[in-house]
């Protein structure tokens, strides 16, 4: 992992880095939002588990932390998951029911613990005011986006995000010819599905996601943006018009992530 920053008024960002073969780095973020009632998006990487704690637990004391969103049910999203929910008696875990049935396959979760939404809930959370929606690329179908209000942030699940030679923090701090061709490869390669929809009701969603109005948006797989959502949009509407990206025959997301783990 990296050294956290932040990636908006009270957002801790908590990077990390997956290589992916023949292609670069693919960035994965998880986010601590400080406030009445702090949440934490999304849970790190298996292989970054002792980092991952070791990064959070300075920004937030494990008493205070009151909300962890997942997502979805992805190993890069949920590897401190469980020690997470252990250390943090008072935070409860806020995921759709499909992510849950999937997470419930490796963790025992008491159900307690959890409440389960839906594209079109709401949370409340303290100062906080939180709301879900499809994001417009996804590789699982209980995926996330969620739309923070009081800072207009839009936390994107994998949607949006890239893979690039080098990491940076920002979008400035990456060149953007890179950036998109990144951006191009990787929201096709989560969602080969993009060259099956209907370009007019793609559009529609993406019209959605242009109408909150972001100030900025945060991927879990991308550099910070700010002031510059609308590009990105334009980007994505852009993706069910180019061919379907597959990878080589010897590259596989999963197993680039095993091999990963395996290493360190």
């Amino acid at each position: 992992m990296r050294e956290p920053y932040l990636a908006g008024p009270d957002i801790h960002a908590l990077p990390s880095e997956l290589p992916i073969p023949d292609l670069g780095l693919q960035p994965v973020n998880a986010f601590l939002l400080r406030g009445g009632e702090p949440v934490l998006i999304d849970a790190g990487m298996p292989v970054d588990r002792e980092d991952f704690e070791a990064t959070l637990w300075p920004l937030i004391d494990p008493e205070d932390l009151r909300w962890v969103i997942v997502t979805h049910d992805d190993r890069d999203h949920t590897g401190s998951l469980m020690r997470i929910l252990e250390a943090a008696p008072r935070a409860t875990l806020v995921t759709n029911a499909i992510s849950l049935t999937r997470l419930s396959e490796e963790f025992r979760i008491p159900p307690d613990r959890v409440v389960t939404v839906n594209p079109g809930g709401r949370l409340r959370a303290g100062d906080r005011e939180f709301s879900f929606l499809r994001p417009p690329t996804f590789d699982s179908p209980g995926t996330l986006a969620v739309f923070e209000h009081t800072d207009a942030t839009l936390f994107s699940s994998d949607s949006f995000g890239t893979v690039v030679p080098g990491i940076g923090n920002r979008l400035e701090d990456l060149p953007e010819k890179e950036f998109f061709e990144g951006f191009a490869v990787l929201n096709r390669a989560i969602a080969p599905w993009t060259r099956l929809v209907d370009p007019d009701r793609f559009l529609r969603v993406l019209a959605e996601v242009r109408d909150l109005r972001a100030a900025r948006l945060l991927s879990a797989h991308g550099p910070a943006v700010e002031g510059r959502v609308d590009a990105l949009v334009d980007a994505m509407a852009e993706i069910p018009s180019l061919p379907q990206w597959l990878p080589g025959a010897d590259l596989d997301l999963e197993a680039a992530l095993d091999a990963h783990e395996t290493n360190r």
